[in-house]
């Protein structure tokens, strides 16, 4: 057995953690403290050379937080990663890395309506410019590829509309570009997809969701997949140059194919400051025991209740790559032939207003902005979490006003087509 690669199931339960060597501890302990005792002065200017590993700060690094980020590594198929505050936290020490003032980055339409903000409105404080490419239309990638641009963004399975979006094809334009390819893995997790395996560069999550899966704690992570040459062209020369923090060391030289994780930690992380807290670590670490578990639930009550809805006379639309009928079904059987995961959006007939009565009808479901919990939830996008876009970005987005999405937990799937059944009823 010692010459057997694990599987995925046991990676998820014991990549990266080993029975605590004090107290014999099983469960890897909850590190509660801001610093740590040096051994010496020799140790610490090592640690704070980068010359040697170690623990300095819990805003650098912290023993519960580095389980987790082996557990997550392994379990995408990278070299190393990096865990922050939140998914945005990781999506802001990721571009950090890559982009300098007047930098352009292409980015997928269809997106989560807080990542189109973020990218639309508070990257433009830095002079980072987003240029929009249609994933239905790869190339539209190629014609917004300019010598200004320093990465190309995508989502797995797209929110809200739960597209599956074709990686491998935008994995060509990136690498055509010279540029790396960074994917948003939240909504398919590496159970569903490892899109690192399909030719993505950095892997991106908002381990809030589905990795913790029990919405009772956020938390972001970068994974970095070692497959990307941050000296070429000199193109990235955080990665690349001599760092004058760390007397001239230069960073891709030095660390190989984990240098970016290392410049998201000790650049990124260390200066913008988005540390996940210990706790928030050991309560997700805790969930990824039990996601393909979770996640196979997930999948199969979604298609069931996907399947119920495409033939109720109240929906005009159903949307999810699961049913043979829709458009993006080759690509699922493709990407991710365990299933097509479980947030997807409906149309219904009555348009804006019929959204906002439904979530206001159900009882089971949670009218709340979250996807990738253990009970099911629904929202109607228009009117929250992209309402701050215009009606054609909503739909772009497939976030028109007459669509709800849903997020499908794990409890019953009859139950959960009675609440909707008595909703859509009245």
């Amino acid at each position: 057995m010692t010459d057997r690669s694990p599987g995925f199931a046991t990676l998820a339960v014991h990549a990266g953690a080993q029975p605590d060597p004090t107290t014999g501890a099983r469960a890897t302990p909850i590190y509660q403290t801001t610093s740590y005792v040096f051994n010496d002065a020799d140790h610490a200017a090592s640690l704070f050379g980068l010359q040697a590993f170690g623990n300095i700060y819990t805003r650098i690094t912290n023993p519960t937080t580095a389980v987790l980020e082996e557990r997550v590594a392994a379990l995408e198929g990278g070299t190393a990663a990096l865990a922050t505050a939140s998914g945005h936290a990781a999506q802001l020490v990721a571009f950090q890395m890559l982009l300098q003032p007047g930098d352009e980055f292409i980015a997928a339409r269809k997106l989560y309506g807080g990542t189109i903000n973020q990218f639309k409105h508070a990257f433009q404080s830095f002079g980072w410019n987003v240029v929009w490419a249609d994933p239905d239309d790869i190339a539209s990638f190629e014609r917004a590829v300019t010598p200004r641009t320093k990465a190309i963004f995508i989502e797995s399975i797209a929110n809200p509309g739960g597209s599956v979006t074709d990686i491998e094809a935008i994995a060509a334009v990136a690498r055509k570009a010279g540029v790396p390819l960074i994917v948003d893995n939240t909504l398919a997790t590496p159970y569903l997809i490892r899109p690192i395996d399909h030719g993505a560069d950095i892997v991106v999550h908002s381990l809030t969701k589905f990795l913790g899966g029990h919405g009772n704690s956020l938390g972001g992570i970068i994974v970095d997949a070692g497959t990307f040459d941050w000296s070429r062209d000199n193109k990235y020369p955080m990665l690349s140059e001599p760092r004058p923090e760390y007397h001239g060391l230069k960073i891709q030289e030095t660390f190989g194919n984990f240098a970016f994780a290392i410049a998201c930690r000790v650049l990124g992380l260390r200066d913008l400051g988005p540390a996940i807290s210990p706790f928030n670590a050991f309560m997700i670490m805790t969930g990824i025991e039990t996601l393909p578990l979770r996640m196979q639930k997930h999948c199969d009550n979604a298609k069931a209740i996907a399947e119920w809805l495409s033939k109720h006379p109240a929906v005009a639309q159903v949307n999810y790559a699961g049913l043979p009928s829709d458009r993006y079904n080759n690509l699922q059987r493709k990407y991710a032939p365990k299933g097509a995961g479980a947030v997807f959006t409906f149309a219904l007939k009555g348009g804006y207003q019929a959204g906002v009565d439904l979530v206001a009808k159900l009882k089971l479901f949670s009218h709340l902005a979250n996807v990738g919990d253990t009970r099911s939830l629904i929202i109607h996008p228009a009117s929250t979490t992209h309402s701050q876009l215009s009606d054609e970005q909503k739909t772009a987005a497939g976030a028109a006003p007459d669509v709800v999405r849903v997020s499908i937990g794990i409890e019953d799937k009859e139950d959960l087509i009675a609440d909707l059944e008595q909703a859509l009823g009245a």
